[in-house]
């Protein structure tokens, strides 16, 4: 049980809870229904049994953990799970569950079935996160009012809710939260062909017109990431508008890129200069990632997160105990953009 102050009323402005308010027209973007949903295809037909179960037992979904790197669909996942089950789902991220009694509040809020997401839940606080326990298994909230002997302990019953969490940092979570999800999926990087299905239905949705060599164009850009695609999509419909191009073709496609400073691996300036740095100056590697996040001016955790994960997918390089290496393939790359 974790101690609360008793004279620290809940700040209810700080949870930072939301009912999956968004923007009309991102909303469009995103899928609705677990069938519009394109790839993971493990995780889908997964899904669509333990749904299944669920809807047929009348009962809520067990727990589940989705992981992987960032814009790999975590958060719209969340809610087509949440449009499934025909329930609300409640938005906050571990961050701004800054205390227990923040927590407290958003869990006495939910209703029989609710779906609440946490994103970035390996950021939770440690006392938050032991206070989550109880409440993911038994649908307890155990709290203690007030200090020394007049402290009280206090037990409330909660709504049977599901908690979907969502890490790009699985090895940050404990261990006791992990093993208190019944359902844990990894998302993986998506396929040229599913990129290039999103950036195509995507087009449609946005009233822009795009040709299939355009899309391919883009999807091979797009770092193998919904997120990114969306983005490649949107700025090449903004060029091909200030230029009066009616469709976005394969020159649009390759003009948007020169622009954005993308090459045809999806490899930004940032990722081509991780390469040069390790072949340049520490002669291909191995060098350890503190020396390349202070020659680079980047955080660790934005290396980890957002550069290597894509950079080691395409084989340009790999980790040993020493520090990251350089692939033939990266030297290879790097080679051939400076010809």
């Amino acid at each position: 049980m974790i101690e609360k102050e008793s004279d620290k009323p809940v700040n209810n402005e700080k949870e930072k809870i939301t009912e999956t308010k968004e923007l009309p027209f991102e909303l469009t973007l995103r899928p609705q229904k677990l069938d519009e949903y394109v790839g993971q295809e493990k995780i889908k037909k997964q899904l669509r049994i333990f749904l299944g179960a669920a809807k047929k037992r009348g009962d809520s979904l067990e727990h589940i953990l989705l992981y992987g790197p960032p814009g790999l669909g975590k958060t719209t996942l969340a809610n087509i799970i949440a449009k499934e089950m025909n329930v609300n789902i409640k938005t906050t991220s571990g961050p701004a569950i800054e205390r227990v009694g923040d927590l407290g509040s958003i869990l006495t809020n939910l209703q029989d079935g609710d779906v609440l997401f946490i994103d970035e839940i390996h950021r939770l606080n440690k006392s938050v996160e032991e206070v989550l326990y109880p409440a993911m298994e038994d649908h307890k909230l155990d709290l203690v009012v007030g200090k020394g002997p007049s402290a009280q302990a206090l037990q409330i019953d909660l709504p049977k809710f599901t908690l979907i969490g969502a890490t790009t940092r699985m090895g940050s979570l404990t261990g006791p939260l992990r093993d208190r999800f019944g359902v844990i999926h990894r998302l993986e990087f998506y396929g040229e062909d599913n990129i290039q299905e999103i950036i195509t239905r995507n087009a449609t949705i946005l009233n822009c017109q795009i040709t299939t060599e355009g899309s391919q164009k883009l999807a091979r850009s797009a770092r193998q990431t919904p997120r990114i695609a969306n983005r490649l999509l949107k700025r090449a419909r903004d060029w091909s508008e200030v230029h009066d191009n009616e469709n976005i073709d394969d020159f649009v496609a390759e003009k948007t890129l020169d622009m954005l400073d993308v090459d045809e691996k999806g490899l930004e300036s940032t990722d081509r200069a991780f390469l040069q740095l390790i072949i340049e100056k520490f002669k291909g590697g191995p060098v350890g990632i503190q020396t390349i996040a202070n020659a680079l001016s980047e955080e660790v955790q934005t290396i980890e997160d957002v550069y290597e994960p894509f950079l080691m997918q395409l084989g340009l390089i790999t980790r040993s105990p020493r520090g990251r290496i350089v692939t033939e393939l990266g030297y290879e790359h790097i080679k051939k953009l400076n010809k």
